[in-house]
């Protein structure tokens, strides 16, 4: 419990609850079978009120959370589209060139690895799921099988390796020990080399009720704030900052080492600003977030307690985790659900974890024709409403759940 052993980054012991979400399942342990009996475990979030980094109070070890891992990035188009343009970004903002390395920490099947070996530019991944290690590995992406801290990034610079751009995009949040993590960065990055890091706002998280984004493997939810303590522990400063529409509102930090020389971009005074503005250093920013949460999920409750007395069949698209939150607390189950579609083969005839739901094909979808179809990766409605847009043809519905059930236009 992390009240027992201190804030994950200051050591701290005063923390304010911001949320409890009861006991679930792991949200991409995804059961084969509906009678499968799935561990559950504690699922509460509290702010450190000496650092502000939000986390939660129990950590599930990580070799249970990432054992056989079904998520692979490249089954969205627009989130390799996303990483498509960082990587040209980065390339000239940095001056790349075939002399230059490009190292990836959770590097997952290659989706963004893959731009920069099409510019001829070295690199490698880190990743400790074999499942998706593997896709990157059959698709020529050299990657290690590790979890990444300081032992494996000591290991690599004895082989010689350095970075000269060093990426952790959405792997910051799920690793239970931030300082062995951050200080493995530390090791790893090249003495001008540059590290970017993507993660999910805290800002956006509770200003739009995104409680869905809380699971076992997101052991913290980072502000500005809160990273910049963790990075500067380590020497590590950062020195621009973008913030970006992805898993519904991130911040890309581009660090550096204390030491190094690149110039400070405007973009991080004026976040530091908003970040204050907000509230995010005082207890009233967040103490009106599991309010809110209550309301959502009566909303949705209410939603499909409507729908079934209609005679609405209802199903879902996209099996991710955040829909497994969603659901879990919810206590939807196949009697309000009947099913929920997914791109990615890995979760086909899988269940959706602590709901029962069977995972189908979308062609599974297309030829039942439900009348609703609620679309759990909300982020990612524009892309899977275009490829659902046939729905509409048998008067269908395309929904998003959060942070109130609405009807897509």
């Amino acid at each position: 419990m992390v009240t027992a052993l201190g804030c994950r980054c200051c050591g701290g012991n005063d923390f304010l609850p911001v949320v409890d979400l009861g006991q679930l399942p792991l949200a991409n342990r995804l059961p084969r079978t509906a009678e499968e009996i799935e561990a559950r475990y504690p699922l509460a979030a509290v702010a450190c009120r000496t650092c502000r980094l939000v986390q939660l109070t129990h950590a599930v070890p990580p070799a249970l959370v990432f054992a056989d891992y079904p998520y692979f990035s490249s089954y969205s188009s627009s989130w390799v589209e996303h990483a498509r343009r960082y990587a040209e970004s980065a390339t000239g903002k940095l001056g790349l060139t075939a002399a230059s390395r490009v190292i990836e920490v959770a590097s997952n099947d290659g989706y963004l690895l893959r731009h920069f070996q099409a510019q001829g530019i070295p690199m490698l991944g880190i990743e400790p799921s074999d499942t998706v290690a593997a896709a990157a590995t059959a698709a020529g992406i050299p990657t290690r099988v590790q979890f990444f801290g300081r032992h494996t990034a000591l290991s690599l610079h004895a082989e010689g390796l350095t970075a000269d751009l060093l990426v952790a995009n959405n792997v910051l949040a799920h690793v239970p020990d931030l300082h062995d993590f951050v200080a493995g960065l530390a090791v790893l990055l090249a003495p001008q080399g540059v590290a970017t890091l993507e993660f999910p706002h805290l800002l956006r998280l509770v200003a739009d009720v995104q409680f869905d984004t809380i699971y076992h493997e997101h052991y913290s939810y980072f502000s500005l704030l809160a990273a910049e303590r963790v990075l500067s522990t380590h020497g590590l400063a950062v020195f621009d900052v973008e913030q970006l529409p992805t898993h519904g509102g991130s911040l890309r930090l581009w660090v550096q080492h204390r030491t190094a020389s690149h110039p400070q971009g405007a973009g991080l005074a004026r976040l530091r600003e908003d970040e204050r503005l907000a509230g995010l250093h005082t207890d009233a920013f967040y103490e009106n977030f599991s309010r809110q949460v209550a309301g959502c999920m009566a909303g949705l409750r209410t939603y499909l307690t409507q729908a079934r007395q209609d005679g609405r069949r209802v199903a879902a698209y996209g099996a991710a985790a955040k829909g497994a939150t969603l659901l879990g607390c919810c206590g939807a189950g196949p009697d309000t659900i009947a099913f929920v579609a997914d791109l990615n083969p890995a979760k086909q005839g899988r269940f959706l974890p602590g709901t029962g739901i069977p995972i189908v094909s979308p062609e599974h979808l297309m030829a039942a024709q439900p009348d609703d179809v609620l679309i759990l990766p909300w982020n990612l409605a524009r892309e899977i409403s275009g490829q659902l847009a046939g729905i509409r043809a048998w008067g269908g519905r395309l929904m998003v759940p959060l942070p109130d059930v609405q009807v897509l236009p």
